[in-house]
């Protein structure tokens, strides 16, 4: 049996990483395969060896990822190589090997001395996933494993609970947090201590630096919109599809979209760029985006399949296809190495949505050095507002854009 073999950044962050750390790598990176190997080597494996070294009596495995990428296997294909699956007639170990998504966190409350492996950063705020996940951390051994660990403080405060920085998010916000006076709702106007949280950030925050081989090319596309029926709408405030007054600041922003989004130039620019990229994936946020999309008069031959919340197609192994992907069900948790290109027929709210959709072909294993990604915009206030905040790695904010 041959050894598991990494990369050589993989094995330096494998002797950096201890219980409780975040490893963060890009997306793409091979975070599985390093999450895994220290699991591996925890159990006395020997990594980059000739010969496969069996552990010894290892812990039983719990991996909590998303829906995806429990459906498509791809975990099963990391585990291979250390001779372990969820098929415990493959297995070379007698212990357990579970593999769920986030949504089921809940049924592994009660788990004792296993270890866990927490793919992809789910633990942010105070919700029931992060409840569950604090939970389970008080009994297992755990890692976790994102390419996007936080942006503020406060995103980092379940982890810091979990290895016992602090005891609750009370205690941090009473010695870290000052909230603003003249704010209606709670708002953080600074941080206290700041020291403090960058060394204990430091202490769970494994990176992983590596080169990528691959030369991404983004290309901003702009497009045309009426803009008639946008100043209509910005004017009087009405909903033109249901015939009504708009009454939410997602409503308006989300009409605007809308005009701007169903634009015929931005259909003809999706053509022209499938007829010189025979295998292209599309991602796009709503659904009569998907409707035009499934209609559009692409080449022959051309086959379409989609994931989004109401199909799961699997890419289709043909020539020339097209794969239209919706950024909430498929921005993150699967890859593609059978293309180069990829189209943003719109643009996401969130920095983080569009990182991560852009890693689904930018993989240590692809073929191709050159990957295109055309970003479909309009030089209308909302796309130009949008463009603005990914630009500064922020979340774009409905209600400052519905009340500027």
């Amino acid at each position: 049996m041959a050894g598991v073999q990494l990369y050589d950044y993989q094995l330096e962050a494998v002797q950096k990483m201890r219980l409780g750390c975040i490893l963060c790598g890009g997306v793409g990176s091979g975070k599985s395969r390093t999450g895994l190997a220290f699991y591996y080597q925890m159990f006395d494996g020997k990594l980059n060896t000739e010969e496969y070294v069996p552990m010894v009596e290892p812990e039983d495995l719990y991996i909590i990822t998303t829906a995806r990428k429990r459906d498509t296997g791809e975990w099963d294909e990391e585990l291979a190589p250390f001779f372990m699956s969820t098929d415990e007639s493959l297995d070379l170990y007698n212990h357990k090997v579970v593999i769920d998504s986030w949504n089921n966190i809940g049924k592994y409350i009660g788990i004792k001395r296993a270890f866990f492996i927490f793919d992809e950063q789910r633990v942010v705020g105070n919700g029931s996933w992060v409840k569950d996940f604090l939970r389970i951390t008080r009994e297992n051994d755990w890692i976790l494993l994102s390419a996007t660990p936080g942006d503020c403080w406060t995103d980092y405060i379940p982890v810091f609970i979990a290895n016992g920085f602090y005891r609750n998010r009370t205690q941090f916000n009473n010695e870290h947090v000052v909230y603003s006076r003249f704010s209606k709702y709670p708002k953080i106007d600074r941080y206290l201590n700041t020291s403090r949280l960058i060394r204990l950030r430091e202490r769970i925050l494994v990176d992983m630096d590596f080169e990528r081989k691959t030369i991404p090319h983004h290309e901003n596309i702009y497009v045309e919109f009426d803009q008639r029926k946008y100043k209509d709408i910005c004017m009087s405030r009405w909903n033109p599809w249901e015939g009504r007054p708009i009454e939410t600041a997602s409503e308006f922003c989300s009409s605007l979209r809308r005009v701007v989004n169903a634009d015929e130039s931005r259909q003809q620019e999706v053509l022209d760029i499938c007829m010189t990229h025979p295998r292209v994936i599309i991602f796009y946020n709503f659904d009569y985006e998907l409707d035009i999309l499934l209609h559009l008069p692409y080449d022959n031959g051309v086959e379409v399949a989609q994931w989004n919340g109401h199909k799961h197609q699997p890419i289709p192994d043909t020539d020339k296809w097209v794969y239209l992907v919706q950024y909430n069900a498929g921005a993150e948790g699967w890859n593609c190495i059978k293309t180069d290109t990829i189209i943003f027929y719109s643009q996401n709210y969130s920095y983080k949505v569009m990182e991560q959709a852009s890693g689904r072909i930018d993989r240590l294993n692809t073929p191709f050095k050159d990957l295109w990604f055309y970003h479909l915009k309009s030089r209308s206030g909302i796309d130009v507002a949008i463009s603005r905040a990914l630009m500064q790695k922020k979340q774009f904010n409905e209600r400052k854009f519905y009340g500027a």
